[in-house]
């Protein structure tokens, strides 16, 4: 998957392309590879990397959405729980199985969580995972040692799934190109080409290394660009209303002993109504998530000081351990892409459903939806697809599949002391996986820097002389990065002195 094979594949190829898909986050290549499986030819642009937005700042879960069926949004539960067993199935080394203890502080508790779980098992169906179950107080304590167990009751226990989120936008990258797809990363797409007739012919863009300036045509064209759908919307159609609202949501990481098990912590009951997970995750445990509305769409947020307080706050309510500031070892924010139907609804209330788009210059735009239903989106976006350009019609394949996975265990020295990444592991990622930055392989290859902030930045250093190696780029190229990649990854550590800073900027 060399840089200079892909560009010449993109030049190579006269004539129009199936499917031009713009985004390169879990939407976008899900469409790749539901396209590709097709039999479709297939190019993806993505102006950063891949999975640099919302698709790499997820909870961790392949999960139905307990809120959702709290809500009562009970059709988006029940198709998220269906691709839930999709992906397990297939991606096994990819996406596991995950136990859930819901802590009970009294009998009333359980019985609500208790009906509330069984109702999450039938929906289910045939797709189902082990089954819920109340627990005594005494195994309460046993599966999570670390919850407060001052008035506990005992617990429920269910099951969902977990997984590393670039990992697996990786392995979709992979598998769309084994498909025959053509993907490309820092490839900025700048403007839709049009016929006489207004209709979207193709795209213009700018490869973000060279400052080359390309033009392709396609028969259909894609917009997968998750929370920047609307400027890409109106490069067809300048008056395009805005179809989004968005709401950010933040995660801290943690030592592991806050947990202290490989069971995961549901907290049912927040401040703000929402639920809050505590997982474990590469030896740490990850604390999320938030829902602040925000105005706009950043490439890369910044968590607000209330948000950091917030999780720390009724996190503490349930580990006995208590959290602090100073505990966190990384804070990353996403943001979400919500379509908003009504002017006065709250984002915690807007549902996670997604829908498609077509504008007048043909323009097939697919948004909204959650991180579980990706390949569920990308065959409703493909169907449509093949309606508006005319394609041959040709049955997704999709829901058997298998996603290509071939990153096995790296060898090699260890990058730091804290962490197992290893040296093997950068190379892997350059010569593999597309990686050009160290940002790409600190944050996103492996995941040190939503890890541990400080040890990333420790890491640098090493990881830019092995990329610079591998690219063959100079001594400059190496400062550059060490220094872009270090002024990032400072905003993902906090310290109590910080808090105030955060929200005054």
């Amino acid at each position: 998957m060399k840089r200079e094979k892909i560009t010449a594949a993109i030049g190579e190829n006269a004539g129009p392309w199936d499917v031009v898909i713009i985004g390169g986050g879990a939407t976008g290549v899900g469409c790749a590879v539901d396209a590709a499986t097709r039999g479709f030819s297939v190019l993806l642009l993505e102006q950063h990397d891949f999975g640099k937005g919302t698709s790499s700042r997820s909870t961790k879960l392949v999960h139905g959405g307990v809120r959702y069926l709290r809500q009562g949004d009970i059709s988006l539960v029940r198709e998220a729980l269906r691709e839930r067993g999709t992906l397990l199935k297939n991606a096994p080394d990819l996406v596991s199985e995950q136990q859930f203890l819901i802590p009970c502080y009294g009998v009333l508790d359980k019985l609500f969580y208790g009906v509330g779980m069984k109702l999450y098992n039938m929906l289910s169906g045939r797709y189902a995972m082990k089954r819920s179950r109340i627990v005594s107080r005494a195994e309460a304590i046993e599966l999570a040692p670390t919850a407060v167990t001052k008035g506990l009751s005992g617990g429920v226990v269910y099951y969902d799934g977990r997984f590393d989120d670039t990992r697996l936008l990786i392995g979709l990258v992979q598998t769309a190109a084994a498909q025959g797809a053509v993907l490309l990363n820092y490839a900025r797409v700048t403007g839709i080409t049009r016929d006489p007739s207004g209709r979207a012919t193709g795209v213009s863009f700018v490869d973000v290394e060279t400052g080359a300036e390309v033009s392709v045509s396609a028969r259909t064209v894609i917009n997968a660009t998750g929370v920047f759908t609307d400027p890409v919307r109106k490069m067809t159609e300048a008056s395009a209303e805005p179809i989004l609202k968005f709401a950010q949501g933040i995660h801290i990481v943690v030592d592991g002993r806050f947990l202290g098990s490989r069971t995961s912590i549901m907290i049912p009951k927040t401040s703000d109504g929402r639920v809050l997970f505590c997982i474990p995750w590469y030896g740490h445990t990850l604390i999320g998530t938030t829902d602040t509305p925000v105005a706009t769409a950043e490439l890369e947020p910044r968590a607000l000081a209330s948000e950091i307080e917030f999780l720390i706050e009724n996190a503490s309510r349930y580990l006995s351990g208590k959290p602090t500031i100073d505990d966190v070892l990384s804070v990353f924010a996403g943001i979400r892409p919500l379509i908003a139907n009504a002017a006065d609804e709250k984002t915690s209330s807007i549902s996670r459903s997604h829908d498609i788009y077509v504008d007048a210059a043909g323009l097939i735009t697919v948004t909204g939806g959650k991180w579980t239903t990706y390949r569920r989106m990308a065959e409703d976006a493909i169907n449509k697809a093949i309606r508006v350009g005319g394609l041959e019609v040709r049955e997704c394949v999709t829901e058997s599949a298998a996603i290509q996975f071939d990153a096995g265990p790296a060898g090699g020295p260890r990058l730091h002391q804290r962490l197992d990444y290893t040296e093997d592991d950068v190379i892997r990622a350059v010569r593999t996986e597309m990686a050009r930055s160290v940002e790409d392989v600190l944050a996103r290859r492996t995941r040190a820097l939503f890890l541990d902030a400080a040890a990333a930045i420790e890491m640098a250093p090493r990881v830019a002389a092995i990329m610079a190696t591998e690219l063959e780029f100079d001594d400059e190229w190496v400062r550059r990065q060490i220094d872009e990649f270090s002024t990032l990854a400072r905003e993902y550590l906090i310290r109590s002195n910080d808090v105030l800073r955060l929200d005054a900027d």
